[in-house]
């Protein structure tokens, strides 16, 4: 066994542990223990409960993208400081102040991509589980948790006449129309889901501030290259892994709206849309607390101070007497 599959190994075995939890429980309630429905909502069942163990990494990453977008305005600031300096030195200096203003805030650019890089080992696993399903089953031997006949079962199970199994570039049985046809909506599916995600962040959760900084440019590019790269990868995944990543894209897609709409960033179009919505309701404002509230004392005390500079009264000069 390489490298990657000894560590990919304890995944294997969790992932085909929950899936064969979730179908024996299924079979219980009186599903066929060999219909691709059975398994399909097993792997369904599969994405349930990684994400919702993955909630209070979500909550993390919201306060973490929270904190980059307030950060903006400085981090601009000390790129225009370190501006045309090139030498090791200046760079360095440059690094050590982006660091500690990342570390006094308590975030940084990774905690964002952080909830992903957690399940990447297991869809990898799953990949794994189930592209071996037809390896396994001319050996006569299991998977992780599944037994010899459970892999058989998943091997002769299908929906729409697609075995879960197959893949649009390998096929793998069943009605090849239907592998096509299923593999090129899951696939369209997952990619749609991926950009609509990310698109409604930029659209409505996100300050003007931050949509011109140079890390937004560099997000706004990932987001049309990450749905082509998913969507060219997709047709070597087999059917039962297009389905767990549609259902993740789908919860994630879920789960932003719920944040943009109920916690949104300050200074976005959400939070404008919450502010009128809770004005038309004759709810009180939300109240101002961390960044929010210095930048709202900020902004009243030099309102404040520029009404107070209007209003002042000019003083006339005298003027000096024409001496005799």
């Amino acid at each position: 066994m390489d490298i990657f599959g000894t560590i990919l190994a304890p995944f294997k075995w969790l992932v085909s542990a929950i899936m064969v939890g979730f179908h024996d429980g299924l079979s219980t309630i009186g599903m066929s223990p060999a219909s691709g429905w059975t398994w399909t909502l097993s792997i369904i069942g599969l994405v349930l409960v990684i994400r919702a163990a993955l909630i209070p990494v979500f909550v993390k990453q919201i306060k973490a993208q929270r904190g980059m977008q307030l950060l903006q305005p400085d981090l601009k600031k000390l790129q225009d400081k370190y501006k045309g300096k090139t030498d090791q030195l200046s760079r360095q200096a440059m690094a050590q102040e982006q660091m500690a203003m990342y570390k006094k805030h308590g975030t940084n650019p990774f905690s964002a991509c952080l909830p992903m890089l957690i399940q990447m080992p297991f869809f990898f696993a799953l990949f794994q589980v189930l592209s071996g399903i037809t390896a396994a089953v001319t050996s006569g031997q299991g998977i992780g948790a599944m037994s010899a006949e459970q892999v058989k079962q998943f091997d002769e199970s299908t929906i729409f006449g697609a075995p879960l199994s197959a893949s649009l570039l390998h096929g793998g049985g069943g009605n090849q129309t239907a592998v096509w046809i299923l593999s090129i909506v899951m696939i369209l599916a997952m990619t749609a889901s991926q950009f609509i995600t990310q698109k409604q962040i930029m659209a409505k959760n996100m300050s003007e501030e931050a949509l011109a900084s140079p890390f937004m440019r560099q997000q706004k590019l990932m987001l049309y290259i990450l749905p082509v790269v998913f969507g060219v990868g997709g047709i070597n995944f087999p059917i039962g892994v297009l389905i767990y990543w549609t259902t993740t894209n789908l919860w994630t897609m879920g789960q932003q709206f719920f944040v943009i709409r109920r916690m949104p960033t300050p200074g976005s179009p959400a939070a404008k849309a919450l502010a009128e919505r809770r004005a038309s309701k004759g709810l009180p404002a939300l109240p101002l607390t961390g960044a929010r509230k210095a930048d709202a004392e900020a902004a009243e005390i030099a309102a404040v101070a520029a009404v107070e500079a209007k209003s002042q009264r000019v003083q006339p000069q005298r003027k000096n007497r024409k001496r005799k």
